[in-house]
This record gives C-alpha cells, structure tokens and sequence, in this order.
C-alpha cells in the first residue's frame, strides 16, 4: 500500500498526508501516534524543498528511525550476566504463544553453547506445564515442573536452586496469563520477582512480555496492563509473519518506551529472530535493507 501510495501522487498534497494516516492506523501503528507523526512530518523543514511523493519516502524513514530510537542507544540483544546464573521472565496472556516463544528462545539460547533450565511457572494450566515440558524434551534442554495448582514462587524458587547446583548458564520462567484477574497476577508476579531477587541479586534480567501481533489494539492494551504490574524490559512480537499489522511495533515504542527483542516469524524452532530496527523500516516499504 505504501508502494502504491509514493507512486500515485505527483506531488505533496492533503490528500497525500490523509492517505499516508490511513495506511498507518490500519497497519496497527496506532491513532494517536500517527496523528503525532503525520503532524511532525508535515512541519519538517525537508518537506517543503520537495515536489514528488516518492522524495518523501526517505524523510518518513528517518522519521520512523527517529520515533523508535528517541536519541537512545537500544541494545536488542538479551541482558545476561557472564559468568553467573541469567533469569529470564515471561509474561502474557494465554494464547500469544508464550509457551513457544520461551521453548524457540531456549533452543536459541542452547545452540549458543549455553546449558539451559526451564521453570514451568504457570501452574495455574495443566495444559501450560505439559506444552512446556513437552518443549523441554524436544529441544534437550532440563525443565523444573509441579503438579498443577503449586505455588508458582516454589516452582521458580526449586528451579534456581537447581540452576545454581547445576551451574546452568540461563534460567527461563514462565508465568501464568489470566490478566482478568490482574490483582491475584500482580500478587504472583511480585512474589516470583522477591523469590528471584533474593536468590539472584540483579534478576530477573529480563522480564519479556510475548504479544501476538496480529492482535493489534488488543496488543497494545495488553502491554499497558502488564507493565502497570511489573518491570517489562522488552517485548517479543509473535505472529508478525506476512501480517500487515506490523505497526504495532512502532506503537508499542511510542506509548510504552518498550524496545522490541525478539520477532516471531512462523512455526518452525528456528522462526524467532532478534529484532534488527532496519530491516524492519526498510521492509514496511517493501524494500530490502542493504
């Protein structure tokens, strides 16, 4: 659509800018935050030395590298201590993909040379710990479980125990996924974050909130609601393969100061990559980053 749009107009016009804002709300990038943008673009001072749609798309560009980064250097990569235990905390509601997310970024991990352990957190589903100690089995990496129902801090608690006894490189956690119950989640993800704190100092690491990206707004509302309750330090974007709701990505940034880490692309083990911020501007405009 955006291809289309450079090359139907002559010149900078209303229209232009109208049509720009429609293309941005339906990719997810959110109302608030295109108006903001399309606002900011109309008043840079390059876009009045030019006449063509087509020159504007590299001022777009910069915008978007400009509203992503806010003057901050961002490191994507995972925040591990060398040398120590690393512990990293998923959050999110049923649904996203949490549960493969943690097994993709495990076999990530493993094939890294680390020596992985996963804590089946989310004893509040069954179902929650037989995917994950299903994963866990797949990829060879250890999983610390209990019966459905346990108290999830003593899931996490036996896990770091092990981990520390076991001089495991990277401890994965997850978390149950109810958010209509935020008061009970925040109570449980408060005490997972004393259990880890005490045992581990600097952990959690990471506290990763998995949304499904072809949720959209519903997206948005969720990162919202989970960093209200605890210390989200990145997202990773699920579902973003062949999706044209990828704007969600530059929304999340914009409203929440959240970076993204890891984008998912499909089934597969392997189908989970880092998020490289240019190749995803590059690529909102069909167009390959060199």
């Amino acid at each position: 659509k955006l291809k289309g749009l450079f090359n139907s107009y002559d010149e900078i016009t209303e229209d232009l800018f109208d049509d720009l804002t429609d293309i941005f709300i339906m990719a997810d990038i959110g109302v608030e935050t295109t108006l903001d943008f399309i606002e900011e673009l109309k008043e840079d001072e390059r876009v009045e030395g030019i006449h063509t749609a087509e020159e504007l798309q590299p001022i777009i560009v910069d915008k978007m590298f400009e509203m992503y980064l806010k003057n901050e250097i961002i490191d994507t990569s995972l925040n591990l201590p060398e040398n120590e235990l690393g512990v990293l905390l998923f959050v999110g509601v049923n649904g996203v993909g949490k549960t493969t997310t943690i097994a993709k970024i495990a076999n990530r991990l493993k094939n890294e040379g680390k020596k992985i352990l996963l804590a089946a957190g989310d004893t509040f589903r069954a179902g929650a710990i037989d995917q994950l100690a299903e994963w866990a089995n797949r990829i060879g990496v250890d999983i610390v479980t209990k019966s459905e129902g346990s108290d999830p801090s003593s899931v996490i608690f036996d896990a770091i125990q092990k981990a520390k006894n076991g001089h495991y490189d990277v401890l994965l956690c997850d978390t149950a996924g109810r958010l209509q119950n935020k008061s009970n989640l925040m109570k449980e993800l408060e005490k997972m974050n004393r259990v880890i704190q005490k045992e581990i100092p600097n952990g959690p690491h990471e506290t990763l909130l998995v949304i499904d990206a072809t949720t959209g707004q519903n997206g948005l509302s969720q990162a919202e609601a989970f960093k209200e309750i605890t210390n989200v330090t990145g997202v990773v974007l699920t579902k973003l393969d062949g999706t044209s709701k990828g704007g969600i990505v530059l929304a999340i940034r914009d409203k929440y100061n959240l970076p993204i880490k890891f984008i998912g692309l499909g089934e597969k083990m392997d189908d989970l990559e880092y998020f490289d911020l240019e190749d995803y501007i590059y690529g909102l405009f069909g167009e390959e980053n060199d």
